[in-house]
């Protein structure tokens, strides 16, 4: 269920006009449906809205990367990218983070913890 605007989303981060932004809505709309099926704390509309858009401009990121650092003559830039960060390898994914109450977009982020079994008694 799609929560957020295309307008909301580039309200927060500067876009290329020609690059839809409904792929990377649909994206974050994806994670927000897991963070509500699994979160233990019951979120708003409003909060979820926030999430998604939050999330949208951190996928959308991903794609277009911020500039850390430009320089004019000879032309020199640096983009953000750290590949193997997840969410917080952007301030958007951060902020995602931090607004979701549930834990569920860290959870998602890091990865869940796998059970294990480890028997320490002896055999009879």
């Amino acid at each position: 269920m799609i929560r957020t605007t295309p307008e909301a989303v580039a309200a927060i981060i500067a876009v290329d006009p020609s690059i839809d932004l409904i792929p990377f809505i649909d994206t974050a709309a994806a994670l927000v449906d897991v963070v509500v099926a699994e979160g233990k704390i019951v979120q708003t509309d409003r909060v979820l809205c926030l999430i998604e858009t939050w999330l949208a401009a951190h996928v959308y990121a991903t794609r277009d990367p911020r500039a850390v650092k430009e320089k004019a003559g000879p032309v020199e830039a640096t983009y953000q990218n750290s590949v193997g960060l997840g969410l917080k390898n952007s301030h958007y994914g951060q902020m995602a983070m931090q607004l979701d109450a549930s834990g569920m977009l860290r959870l998602i982020d890091i990865g869940r913890p796998k059970a294990n079994i480890v028997w320490l008694g002896t055999e009879c």
